[in-house]
């Protein structure tokens, strides 16, 4: 009987999905996840649109941890336009999500 490699298989994507791949840069940190009603005296600096791996061996991924690291890239994005807060303009989609970055003054 011929299960154990189905079962590595298994075990490894589950394993896989419990970890996190992106890092936040230090010069992040300070980066907010705002949502439109945060807005008041904040400067459009641009957008982007960030994507990360949604299934591992046609096994879903814990939604909230592609969440979280959606909003990683985004922060990380940021800061490379000059903005500390982010807000997500659409709904996470096979693993992609947009965002729209602002410059707001420090609260």
């Amino acid at each position: 009987m011929k299960t154990g490699k189905p079962v590595i298989i298994l075990i490894s994507a589950l394993i896989a999905s419990a970890c996190t791949w992106v890092d936040l840069k230090p010069e992040a940190e300070k980066v907010r996840i705002a949502s439109m009603d945060d807005l008041k005296g904040c400067h459009k600096m641009g957008s982007s649109t960030v994507s990360v791996k949604a299934e591992i061996a046609t096994f879903a991924r814990n939604k909230e941890k592609v969440r979280g690291e959606l909003e990683t890239l985004a922060r990380n994005n940021a800061i490379d336009i000059g903005g500390n807060v982010v807000v997500p303009v659409s709904e996470i989609d096979r693993g992609t999500q947009s965002f729209v970055i602002y410059r707001c003054p420090r609260q």
